[in-house]
Parts: C-alpha cells; sequence; structure tokens
C-alpha cells in the first residue's frame, strides 16, 4: 500500500467563504499515482470544516443563513467560550458542518456522485489555516 500527503493553505479576505477545493484534492490523487484507495480530506483547525454537497451559490448563502440563524456570531457576549478570541459561533458552525470528508477513489479518480464537490468552509477567516489531504490505496 502506497500513501500521499499534501495540505492546502487559505487565508480568506472575509471571516465565513466556502471554497471548492474539488480541482485540489483531484490533482493531489493524480500525483499520488494511486488508482484503487481512500483520500481523507480535513479541516486541521477548529473553526473551519471539509463537506461535500452542490457548488451553487444560492445554496451556499443558505447555509449562511442556516447557520448564522442556529449560531449568530453577535453579539459575542451570547457565548461563554468567547474571551481571549470573539469566535465561539464559529466552533459551533464547525461542529455543524464537519471536520472531514472521506472519499473512494476508482480508476485514478475521485469517485464523487452526482453534483457532489468537496469544499473548504471558512467560519473565522482573515488569517491562515490548512487542510490535509491524505491518500492511502495501490
Amino acid at each position: 500500500m502506497k500513501s500521499y500527503r499534501k495540505e492546502l493553505f487559505f487565508k480568506t479576505e472575509t471571516r465565513r467563504a466556502y471554497i471548492n477545493i474539488t480541482n485540489e484534492v483531484e490533482q493531489a490523487i493524480s500525483n499520488s499515482e494511486i488508482i484503487e484507495g481512500l483520500v481523507l480530506v480535513n479541516a486541521m483547525h477548529i473553526t473551519a470544516s471539509v463537506f461535500i454537497n452542490d457548488d451553487e451559490p444560492g445554496l451556499h448563502r443558505d447555509f449562511e443563513k442556516w447557520l448564522e440563524g442556529l449560531a449568530p456570531e453577535k453579539p459575542y457576549s451570547r457565548y461563554e467560550h468567547n474571551g481571549y478570541e470573539d469566535n465561539g459561533d464559529a466552533h459551533l458552525k464547525r461542529q455543524i458542518m464537519g471536520r472531514e470528508v472521506v472519499c473512494a477513489i476508482t480508476n485514478g479518480k475521485l469517485d464523487l456522485g452526482p453534483w457532489e464537490q468537496i469544499f473548504y468552509g471558512e467560519f473565522d477567516g482573515i488569517r491562515s489555516k490548512r487542510v490535509l489531504i491524505k491518500i492511502i490505496g495501490e
């Protein structure tokens, strides 16, 4: 069995963002030369997420409205976590959207369903963060 590791780095210009990283994951799979296996893609920060969904702008706006309804950014005093940082909402948003995805690699390609894309979700941006891509297989 072979393995391959790559990191992606992000520093968004906004506090929250949704970035399609499917092409970067596909490129890592190609570079790995693994034909059959699994790819793990996970956010390496507790206020960011990796998830699978449709790349549709209206859906992304729906995510934003839904998450703000569940865990609004303000007032900062709403969260006991806030003190050193004002990002209690970002921790909760990450918990809802998830930490990682695991996908099959078949015939050297990312094996996704129709419309499925891999996203990096940022909930406390404007600073450097990273995503790990770990591929194992033959």
